[in-house]
């Protein structure tokens, strides 16, 4: 037989014959840890646990782009956390009313006016985003109402079909008031008040609790118990409720019922079909008056 020494078994990087194994996302570093998805070194910093060993951000990242997206009953997406969105609201909802206190020119720049709706259109949304500086029970009730029915909304639709819902009510909270109040009275007179915006709400909950075979009786009863205030108190402009009941409960049922195959498509037609309703018949009206 030949002589000469023995070959021995291959190096292994990190037993001591080799170069130690190092992060690849950071080279000065070195890793005794292998990720168990690629089995690569990763350093301190790179480790992710899983449910078996550590994986690296790599893997992680990798997976998370494709695994699938949880969503809702209605499409929405999966999330958890607190509902940013009715906390957004009742946040600029409070601002706003702060702002009304500490600056008296604050409320007029911004309130509705049905007869001012063709000069200044911005004025059918900054409307929902103020309220009687007063009377504080304006707010209150219309924030509890949003923190009662906000979150569910949130997290069964999704946060942008929740947040279009809300606007889309509001703007048709105001349309309701141009084309339900009468012309030679009410359409001088300023409004505020997310209320279009919150009977939006009550009307999506309501086609969303029926989809989904829930008992609707708590909402309906509110509905018929403000119904019956906003005829009986002066000062509520129950056009703007009822404006906004129907635009909620009209895009609660497009998201409710849309086919899955279909539900992309109608998050985004749906909202877009009703503002060229809403604006639509709004401008017809102005025109009828010479004001368009």
């Amino acid at each position: 037989m030949p002589g000469g020494p023995l070959a021995g078994p291959p190096a292994v990087p990190g037993d001591g014959t080799g170069p130690p194994p190092v992060c690849p996302r950071h080279p000065d570093r070195e890793a005794y840890v292998r990720c168990q998805r690629c089995a690569r070194p990763t350093c301190h910093d790179c480790q992710r646990t899983a449910p078996v060993g550590v994986h690296c951000v790599d893997c992680v990242a990798q997976a998370a782009r494709t695994s699938r997206e949880g969503r809702t009953l209605f499409g929405g997406r999966v999330r958890g956390g607190r509902p940013v969105v009715t906390l957004t609201l009742i946040g600029l909802c409070v601002v706003s009313y702060v702002l009304q206190l500490a600056v008296p020119a604050w409320t007029p720049q911004w309130w509705f006016v049905p007869a001012w709706g063709a000069l200044e259109p911005w004025r059918f949304l900054t409307a929902a985003f103020l309220h009687s500086p007063g009377q504080v029970f304006h707010i209150l009730f219309n924030m509890i109402a949003l923190w009662m029915i906000g979150p569910y909304l949130e997290s069964t639709l999704g946060r942008a079909r929740f947040a279009t819902l809300y606007l889309v009510s509001a703007l048709g909270g105001s349309v309701g008031a141009v084309l339900l109040a009468p012309v030679t009275g009410t359409w001088g007179t300023a409004m505020v008040g997310a209320s279009g915006a919150v009977f939006g709400m009550f009307g999506a909950v309501l086609v969303v609790l029926r989809r989904t075979g829930r008992d609707a009786g708590p909402i309906i009863g509110i509905l018929v118990l403000n119904g019956v205030l906003g005829f009986v108190l002066p000062g509520i402009a129950w056009q703007a409720h009822l404006g906004g009941l129907v635009t909620g409960a009209l895009l609660g049922a497009a998201y409710a019922y849309a086919p899955r195959e279909h539900r992309a498509v109608v998050g985004w037609a749906a909202p877009v079909a009703l503002l060229v309703v809403l604006l639509g018949t709004t401008w017809a009206m102005y025109a009828s008056y010479g004001l368009a």
